[in-house]
């Protein structure tokens, strides 16, 4: 492989200067955290670790700008084992089209992390979305593995605890409940450094 082409590569940091954002790149639908991100929005074929304060403070919110512009591209989104069920509703009355969303409950945590790796390497899928209850170094690097195979845009959700611990994944954002929004920081980001806090307006 020549230079070039490994600078080419969105998983190289040329000491500090981003890469021109690509052309399929993926907007948070949030300006001032797209101008964080070295794509310019949620990472390509690459895991995104959510860890919310607790569930139900905003985080889908988060995702639904992109989620919907997936799923208008005709791109399946796929839920795999959610804590609770998606409300249609409101995933319609964010744009998302509700014929291109999956919904997998898998019983066991090793059908979770099963079914997370096979939807992430499909290569059909745009966005993988997933709770899995226990993970670890070797879990968490087969999912990247996998959503790089598949280049699809991985976001799994994960305890607040946990951020702690070391992970694989591009993107690791931590986020905290505020009257009109949430805070947002950036805990790890491939190809730049953490920072924060960000309050986004939801």
């Amino acid at each position: 492989m020549s230079l070039d082409t490994l600078l080419q590569r969105r998983d190289i940091w040329r000491g500090g200067r981003f890469s021109p954002p690509p052309a399929d790149r993926l907007p948070t639908g949030f300006a001032a955290l797209d101008a964080l991100l070295p794509e310019g929005g949620w990472p390509q074929g690459a895991l995104t670790e959510i860890l919310p304060l607790h569930e139900g403070i905003g985080e889908l919110r988060l995702l639904m700008p992109a989620l919907a512009r997936l799923s208008q591209q005709h791109r399946w989104i796929a839920w795999i084992t959610p804590p609770f069920l998606p409300y249609a509703p409101a995933l319609t009355g964010s744009d998302v089209d509700l014929s291109r969303v999956l919904l997998v409950h898998a019983q066991a945590h090793t059908d979770t992390l099963w079914a997370t790796e096979q939807a992430l390497r499909y290569g059909r899928c745009g966005a993988v979305l997933a709770w899995p209850r226990q993970t670890n170094k070797r879990v968490l690097r087969r999912l990247q593995l996998a959503a790089e195979a598949g280049q699809a845009w991985g976001f799994l959700f994960r305890p607040f605890g946990e951020a702690s611990l070391p992970s694989p994944a591009a993107l690791r954002l931590h986020l905290q409940p505020v009257p009109e929004g949430l805070v947002v920081h950036v805990v790890k980001c491939r190809g730049s450094f953490a920072t924060g806090p960000l309050a986004l307006r939801l």
